[in-house]
């Protein structure tokens, strides 16, 4: 069965985006990949250190989310390069691909964010795009979710 693919950057839109993306596989059985996409213009050492603290981050962030969530195995991928070209190869075989939005903002809402629009016009399975909390009584499973299809 296909996963549900989630882009994590650490924001609160991609935290909202997990949190949905679990409550969403919760009853179809799937798994959730959580999707951390990184880059650094340096090598060695630093690189390694830069993505060690990606993935802390991302650990953290997925037991957070976790808590109180239902119970569904959530794989952890640290990818280094483009976040959408990432973000397209790694979701090419998902049942979706989960992006949080990062604001309420005209700009935001005219942008997106580029990489939200370019993963929803390239992906290759259907794109959902999760507005972060408006109130703090807003709750997950109340989110009104955007779904793009690619025809």
């Amino acid at each position: 069965m296909a996963s549900i693919v989630v882009g994590v950057d650490g924001s609160a839109g991609s935290a909202e985006a997990l949190r949905w993306a679990i409550t969403e596989a919760a009853p179809t059985g799937r798994d959730v990949v959580a999707v951390n996409v990184w880059s650094y213009a340096g090598g060695g050492e630093a690189a390694e250190a830069v993505r060690l603290a990606h993935r802390h981050a991302l650990d953290e962030l997925i037991d957070r989310v976790h808590t109180g969530a239902p119970e569904v195995p959530v794989q952890r991928e640290i990818v280094e390069g483009d976040p959408v070209r990432m973000l397209l190869s790694v979701s090419s075989d998902a049942a979706m691909l989960v992006l949080g939005s990062h604001g309420y903002g005209r700009l935001s809402r005219a942008l997106l964010g580029s990489v939200g629009a370019q993963c929803l016009r390239h992906a290759r399975c259907p794109v959902v795009i999760i507005p972060a909390r408006r109130t703090a009584g807003h709750r997950p499973s109340e989110v009104d979710a955007h779904v793009g299809r690619v025809s």
